[in-house]
């Protein structure tokens, strides 16, 4: 205890105190000079003892935190009677839990962003092999046709990267909150007609029937731009799904509770076993042939949740699949 000064300094003190208080005594009776010796020797035995009492329990309270910073599997802090040290006690027990808690956090999205560093390599890889391969194959064929087929290959591969680079980028930037979405009114056919126009030639050129029903006047609280994006991948993937002369439908509408978007295709659906995981990243289902990157519905998915939405995936009874996006009003 001698280590602290505010005991130190009280010791002083008290032992000055005492001291006048003895000489007092004695100044005046032998018998006054007895008691304030023992009146002094008692209550500083008393002080002293409770003293050092609550000196242990600060020193194991600090033993026990220096565990914890030495990541300790355990922390055991013993409960005191009611007062300010049962009190302190309390709170660092909370707040170790707490640090504990964002702890385990930590290590939870260090692992995730060393897997989806590990996707984001393997997902480049695969192009760029393609395209080292195409080179060399340029390289040694003369053939005028067969270069410009294999050059219009590569300007596909180039454009696959740059849209999973800009995706990758977007989802980075949801990821750290550095997105502000600007919200306002927002008419629904004319977020459909926005995102379906970058699709319109590649529709045409596949023969895909696009079916839309979008009553005028629907309206939805969000960002535009954004929302066009999400809208954007999900239609990526259901042309993807759809295929050759395949079929395209949108319906709109809404009822008290909410304004919903349904996007229906004519596909061959999902597998039951990929239902519980469309939406997660990186992830392309149990059908080793399936194409795309696992990032298109994990970005569509967070945009739309980060403005209060809600989207799903299903079978749709009549065969494809079909995916709802709900505004709540």
């Amino acid at each position: 205890m001698l280590r602290n000064r505010e005991f130190r300094q009280f010791a002083i003190l008290f032992s000055l105190i005492a001291a006048a208080a003895v000489l007092l005594g004695f100044a005046i009776n032998t018998a006054a000079g007895i008691l304030a010796i023992s009146s002094a020797a008692a209550f500083g035995a008393a002080f002293f003892a409770f003293t050092k009492a609550r000196y242990d329990s600060i020193s194991q309270i600090s033993n026990q935190i220096d565990l914890v910073l030495h990541n300790a599997d355990h922390l055991y802090i013993g409960e005191s009677d009611e007062g300010e040290l049962s009190i302190l006690q309390s709170e660092i027990t909370k707040m170790t839990l707490r640090i504990r808690e964002q702890n385990d956090a930590l290590k939870k999205e260090k692992e995730h962003l060393a897997d989806s560093l590990a996707d984001i390599a393997h997902q480049l890889r695969t192009p760029l092999t393609s395209v080292n391969l195409i080179l060399s194959l340029l390289k040694n064929n003369p053939d005028e046709n067969d270069r410009k087929a294999l050059m219009r290959e590569t300007e596909e591969l180039f454009v696959q990267m740059d849209w999973l680079l800009t995706s990758l980028l977007k989802l980075s930037r949801l990821d750290a909150g550095i997105v502000v979405f600007q919200s306002g009114q927002i008419d629904v056919s004319s977020l459909i007609g926005a995102a379906l126009r970058p699709f319109l030639i590649s529709m045409e050129l596949h023969n895909i029937d696009l079916q839309i029903d979008a009553p005028e006047g629907l309206l939805i609280q969000g960002d535009s731009g954004w929302l066009s994006e999400a809208i954007q991948n999900i239609l990526k993937n259901c042309m993807e799904s759809a295929g050759e002369n395949g079929r395209i439908e949108i319906v709109c509408g809404d009822n008290p509770l909410f304004t919903e978007i349904s996007i229906h295709d004519s596909g061959a659906g999902f597998e039951k076993e990929d239902l519980p995981s469309l939406f997660d990243r990186f992830y392309r289902g149990k059908n080793s042939k399936a194409t795309g990157y696992g990032i298109g519905l994990a970005l569509c998915k967070m945009i739309i949740t980060r403005q209060g939405g809600t989207i799903t995936a299903k079978n749709h009874p009549q065969g494809g699949a079909i995916f709802s996006i709900r505004f709540p009003k």
